[in-house]
């Protein structure tokens, strides 16, 4: 059930059991009829966003998955793993395309608008640093793999620790990287050159995401905090304070309801430690502008590691340390309750009809 100061609401969750192990990551396609997540089980896995049917899997990875990203028309799936490889498959057939081997474990990855390129993200073990490389895809590499190299056309490092999360910007012409040295930073994708750097956070920053319109990107960090951060100016707009150090957030594409998600929890260990409560599972909602938080949604038994909401706005999906991904279709409360906020007079016509 979803409670909070505004609403009671009977949202049933949809949950979806592929995963042996923790959820990673969870993507949206861009249509949002399909959802893939990953897990540190090996097994990436396809299915239908609307009633959670499983698909099927793509078998291949040898050790935990731990990043993963769709091309524009769902033809083709890219993911990273602990095995040191990224993985380029076919959707629809759960082919293995390609293997793009690394000297370490892969932790971030990303097509690029168009489908002509992807970036991969090095984890910085192994006497490796933290690396950003691009790769161009040949046009029929669904067809055949000849003209695809297996070799990156960019290679540029700069961030100190750990990168969780990297994203093609604005038409290609920037990435926009957050890692565990507290940094924000954009870079220029066609010279690696950084060209700016934001220290947002206390902490590490566990995940960026975008809005829709890439006017925005939202972060989530370990110091219990989320950050709405303007694109252009690179600077903090907003902060929404949480009790529970997040490992993911997202911005509601829709303008009817202006509101960000935040997801994440302790982990089972600093549980005791830590807080006397649990270890705070839910997803919070807040509001984009006035920063108020404005409910929460339980259902997982495990911090959550990964939430995005659908392109469409109507639903948002959130995957756990305990191996389920939830599915959440929005009801009707959550599309009027701005309207009803600020507009006395929408209740009364809502009274008429």
């Amino acid at each position: 059930r979803a409670h909070g100061p505004r609403d009671e609401t009977s949202m049933r969750p949809i949950a979806l059991k592929g995963h042996e192990r923790a959820l990673t990551m969870i993507k949206y396609n861009r249509d949002g009829d399909l959802l893939f997540t990953v897990a540190k089980d090996h097994v990436p896995s396809a299915w239908y966003a609307d009633n959670g049917e499983h698909i099927g899997t793509y078998q291949g990875h040898t050790g935990a998955v731990w990043c993963v990203s769709v091309n524009e028309d769902s033809t083709m799936l890219l993911t990273g793993s602990a095995d040191n490889t990224a993985r380029l498959w076919d959707v629809e057939s759960g082919v293995e395309l390609m293997t793009f081997k690394h000297p370490s474990p892969v932790r971030a990855v990303d097509f690029a608008l168009g489908d002509s390129k992807f970036l991969t993200v090095l984890d910085n073990i192994m006497g490796n640093k933290p690396t950003v490389s691009i790769y161009e895809l040949a046009k029929g590499i669904r067809k055949s793999k000849e003209g695809q190299s297996a070799e990156a056309v960019l290679k540029f490092v700069g961030h100190d620790s750990k990168i969780n999360r990297a994203l093609w910007g604005p038409l290609n012409k920037t990435i926009v990287t957050c890692s565990d040295d507290a940094s924000i930073r954009e870079w220029d994708s066609r010279t690696g050159e950084q060209l700016r750097k934001l220290a947002a956070h206390r902490d590490k920053i566990t995940d960026i995401q975008f809005a829709w319109d890439f006017s925005f990107l939202v972060s989530a960090s370990k110091d219990c905090t989320a950050k709405l951060i303007d694109l252009e100016t690179f600077e903090v707009l907003k902060s929404y304070e949480c009790d529970r150090p997040l490992n993911s957030a997202h911005i509601s594409p829709l303008k009817e309801a202006p509101y960000v998600i935040v997801g994440g929890g302790q982990d089972a260990m600093s549980v005791t430690t830590t807080s006397s409560k649990m270890g705070k599972l839910d997803a919070v909602f807040y509001h984009l502008v006035f920063e108020d938080e404005l409910g929460s949604v339980k259902g997982h038994f495990g911090p959550i590691n990964s939430l995005q909401v659908a392109p469409h706005g109507r639903s948002y999906a959130s995957g756990g340390e305990d191996g389920y991904v939830r599915i959440h279709h929005f009801d009707e409360s959550y599309f009027t309750a701005e309207e009803e906020a600020f507009n006395p007079t929408f209740l009364q016509v809502a009274d008429r009809k």
